[in-house]
């Protein structure tokens, strides 16, 4: 069965403003992605090709690009940045998907099922090397330190998820301090990486980072939504594979926090113990829709949407700013 997620009857958001705010620096992006992935070692680029041109929307290199422009860069130092981010969130892809024993990502069958496990890990390893060299090149030690911190917080956020996983005990804010690392992070500091190339205060640059981040965390929080209430397409994988791989996500912090102990023993049965039945699925997305486990979800996630747009209070309007705003509302909304 489908659960239908509450949103408003309003015009369909978009990112076709940043899209074509920064099309001509994504072209420059995509190049040197491609040149970049090259290597003696046939299987690398095979693998990473494989991910990279399998339809991601590159929405996290788009925001270094277009947070740089809002700061009035001009240099080829965003480029190799915003190269740099979706290398880092590439490698973590190909890395989640060992972890999670994941069959499809974007569509499509995993790196993983096709050339197994250690060719994904190393081939994930590979594209943060790449990316570091990118950065070394780009000159600017606080970019550096950055991403460098970034990728520290985002494997940390990983093991935290691990820890974290099966546990039906795990509380809202612990479920919001594993995904501020584990996805927010990289959203973070892909934004706020523009304003310090571009010698902006460091209002400017915290303001950045304050949009990059609560936009992480509500596009985060949508996704866990969405792997309830979406489809395979926007989904890019199985609607219910969190529950399948036993991921506590927050519409199953909520629904067992407000559930009767026969609900939490399913939750236990289901999550901690992996036994799942004919019928779990289905009946999991009832006790969420009881619940409106969901729609919180969804309404937490607009929330921090609210909190990234504020954040760009401090920069005058124009065409990067509103690009950035309506990036804000796509991932909020796109579950619709």
């Amino acid at each position: 069965m489908a659960v239908v997620l509450p949103f408003d009857p309003v015009a369909e958001p978009s990112i076709e403003g940043i899209v074509d705010l920064v099309r001509p620096g994504m072209e420059q992006v995509n190049a040197l992605i491609l040149s970049r992935t090259g290597s003696d070692v046939t299987m690398i680029p095979e693998v990473a090709q494989h991910l990279i041109s399998s339809g991601g929307k590159r929405l996290r290199p788009m925001l270094t690009l277009a947070t740089a422009e809002l700061s009035g860069y001009s240099g080829d130092g965003a480029v190799k940045l915003a190269a740099s981010v979706e290398f880092m969130h590439t490698a973590t892809l190909l890395h989640d998907d060992v972890v999670d024993d994941s069959e499809m990502r974007r569509g499509k069958l995993a790196a993983r099922m096709l050339w197994g496990n250690e060719a994904s890990v190393l081939v994930g390893d590979f594209l943060l090397g790449q990316a570091f060299r990118m950065m070394v090149e780009v000159g600017n030690m606080r970019a550096l330190d950055i991403l460098s911190t970034a990728a520290v917080v985002i494997a940390e956020g990983e093991v935290a998820q691990l820890a974290a996983a099966k546990n039906t005990a795990t509380t809202e804010d612990e479920y919001l301090a594993v995904i501020r690392g584990k996805t927010a992070e990289l959203f973070a500091a892909a934004c706020e990486v523009g304003p310090v190339i571009a010698g902006r205060d460091k209002a400017e640059q915290a303001a950045c980072r304050s949009y990059g981040m609560n936009l992480g965390i509500a596009f985060q929080l949508v996704d866990d939504a969405l792997d309830y209430g979406g489809s395979r397409a926007k989904l890019g994988k199985n609607v219910g594979d969190d529950f399948r791989e036993g991921k506590i996500t927050l519409p199953i912090v909520l629904a067992f926090r407000r559930g009767n102990d026969e609900e939490r023993a399913f939750w236990r049965r289901c999550l901690e113990e992996g036994e799942i039945a004919d019928g779990d699925l289905e009946r999991a997305m009832d006790i969420l829709a009881r619940h409106r486990a969901l729609a919180d979800t969804v309404d937490r996630a607009r929330h921090y949407g609210a909190i990234a747009q504020d954040a760009l209070g401090l920069f005058p309007n124009g065409a990067a700013k509103q690009a950035l705003l309506d990036v804000v509302e796509f991932c909020v909304e796109r579950a619709r």
